[in-house]
């Protein structure tokens, strides 16, 4: 298992990704999920990966022999980000026709998912996730995050902070502290964290970071983040166990 989220905003795009993988607990290993495929000056593409690793590395690998072979359909000639979303995913789907039968045959799941964030010249940032089965959705204004793979224990600080108009150093915090609630909560996601911020129209990547097991912020933020939680959860009135009674007794 790992976790990966994407997060858009006004300002540009913030991609992060634990790099844990998990075949269970006599075999957890480490493995790189997040991969820039930009072209500085050009366009900038990020792509995180959750799910079968044999898969995931396989389908990297036809994305990168295709620019390396000057394919006339590759990460660098296709004029924009859905195009590209749909590439990988057939890409995606070519890899599981070729393994399906042998992975059936032994009960392996062999289910992926990707993120892919960036921009191309002459068009807006843009988030998408990419499915097993190669289609795609689209991060928006309404809906300014992505998450793949265990999701579900750092999703809400994303509901309660996030949205379109976050600058791109909160996003980032907030990705950081999304990923660390996720660690705390499920062994099956942890470092090395690599984080990536990219500013909108500036088809380059400044910022990136990649955090290790002990890594002093990583620390920090944890304290911080759960000591005023703790303090929040202190300073929240009390239960007012005598409202329930008085309401039976109004609603006989």
């Amino acid at each position: 298992m790992t976790y990966c989220l994407g997060i858009l905003t006004s300002a540009g795009l913030v991609m992060a990704a634990d790099s844990r993988t998990n075949a269970g607990v006599d075999y957890v290993s480490t493995h790189q999920k997040l991969f820039d495929f930009s072209l500085p000056g050009e366009r900038v593409i990020l792509l995180c990966t959750s799910g079968n690793l044999s898969v995931t590395q396989s389908v990297l690998t036809l994305l990168k022999r295709d620019i390396k072979v000057q394919e006339p359909i590759n990460l660098h000639t296709l004029p924009n980000l859905y195009e590209i979303a749909r590439y990988i995913g057939g890409k995606t789907r070519q890899i599981q026709e070729q393994d399906r039968s042998w992975l059936e045959k032994d009960r392996i799941d062999f289910k992926c998912t990707f993120l892919l964030g960036g921009q191309i010249r002459g068009e807006e940032p843009e988030l998408y996730m990419i499915y097993s089965q190669g289609n795609c959705i689209q991060a928006s204004r309404e809906t300014p995050f992505l998450q793949i793979g265990e999701a579900k224990y750092g999703k809400p600080i994303l509901d309660r902070v996030l949205n379109f108009d976050t600058s791109l150093e909160a996003a980032a915090k907030c990705a950081l502290l999304s990923i660390d609630s996720t660690m705390k909560s499920n062994i099956s996601v942890g470092p090395p964290i690599n984080v990536v911020m990219y500013e909108a129209d500036s088809f380059k990547i400044r910022y990136e970071l990649r955090l290790d097991r002990g890594a002093p912020y990583l620390a920090q933020i944890r304290r911080f983040w759960e000591g005023h939680l703790n303090e929040a959860f202190e300073r929240m009135p009390n239960i007012d166990w005598d409202q329930s009674s008085e309401s039976d007794q109004d609603n006989p």
